[in-house]
């Protein structure tokens, strides 16, 4: 049975525990005033969300149908009152928060409408804009040495952005596929993240002593939180770009002092924030400077457990799950 085939019910998953997703009909939202309804091609499938899905002694199940799918792009198909510059027809990206579902509900004023040129192609803009606030935020300009540690999906996105900058990049990943697929992205050197002292020498050798301009952190561990440090120069800057929600860290202050580096957190709140680099993100793939859709791998809504397993044990291949109604 369909979306349409009840009148005024949808498709949605319900997270109904620990690692336990169902799919359930459920009512269909209505749009309020200033809001879009928008019927959903997909929904990302963000680390952020890990952990409601492994299960913590704080959340409370069942979560309300389609959370915590935040990452969702479709049609829209009706409009609240007050909505101007929408129309329904239009394919839009969204920020919303029950995105694993048939349709949810967005404000206008967080949708971003996608070109003809993305037609057909998956687009989960709030992962895409946060990478293109990431970029934004940590100012690389060309010439510049930027390490890049922690190659999943931001981290190969930002990859190819700053290599398209003309910055050289140099990757230190895990996994050996991940520093080839970084090379793809244009990655002047490839590092293993193995051993801390071995990388701190091979960026010191490739830098002349100088270490890097930039250093992005997209891993959100301790361990590589404290090696970002060690590879900025004096007077750099490092960008904390991984999602560190499992704890506190503990940082060598006396080493941030020394260098006099300047360190930005580059996880936004503010909503038109993310609606901006999301404007950012559809340029940049419609103009050919970014190709996300290799990264993306596909799940039903039916087997959204799976995607978020892939997401936890992240096998070789797999960088970003997409969940498809």
């Amino acid at each position: 049975m369909d979306g349409a085939a009840v009148a005024g019910s949808m498709r949605a998953a319900v997270v109904g525990g620990p690692r336990g997703i169902r799919v359930e009909r459920v009512a269909r939202p209505e749009p309020g005033p200033g809001q879009v309804r928008v019927r959903l091609e997909g929904c990302g499938v963000c680390g952020s969300n890990l952990p409601v899905w492994e299960g913590r002694d704080w959340f409370r199940y069942p979560l309300p149908p389609g959370a915590p799918g935040h990452e969702g792009w479709g049609v829209v198909d009706a409009l609240g009152p007050d909505v101007s510059g929408l129309k329904p027809g239009d394919r839009v990206a969204m920020l919303s928060s029950a995105a694993f579902a048939e349709y949810d509900v967005a404000d206008a004023a967080s949708t971003v409408v996608l070109p003809p040129s993305l037609a057909g192609k998956p687009f989960p803009g709030e992962p895409l804009g946060c990478a293109m606030n990431i970029f934004r935020r940590a100012d690389i300009q060309p010439g510049q040495t930027v390490a890049i540690i922690g190659i999943g999906f931001l981290g190969a996105v930002v990859t190819r952005l700053a290599a398209h900058a003309g910055a050289r990049v140099l990757a230190v990943a895990r996994r050996p596929w991940a520093l080839e697929l970084a090379r793809g992205q244009g990655a002047a050197e490839c590092i293993p993240m193995d051993d801390h002292h071995r990388i701190i020498e091979r960026v010191k050798s490739l830098t002349g002593n100088t270490f890097c301009d930039r250093v992005i952190e997209v891993v959100g561990e301790q361990w590589p939180l404290d090696l970002a440090a060690e590879l900025t120069r004096v007077r750099g800057r490092l960008v904390i770009a991984g999602y560190h929600q499992d704890g506190p860290r503990q940082v060598n202050l006396q080493l941030w002092n020394w260098r006099g580096l300047d360190v930005v957190n580059a996880h936004e709140r503010d909503p038109q924030v993310y609606v901006e680099g999301m404007r950012m993100a559809v340029d940049a793939v419609a103009s050919g400077r970014l190709d996300p859709f290799p990264l993306f791998t596909s799940f039903p809504m039916a087997e959204l457990d799976r995607a978020f397993e892939a997401m936890r044990a992240r096998p070789d291949g797999f960088l970003k799950g997409i969940v498809t109604p």
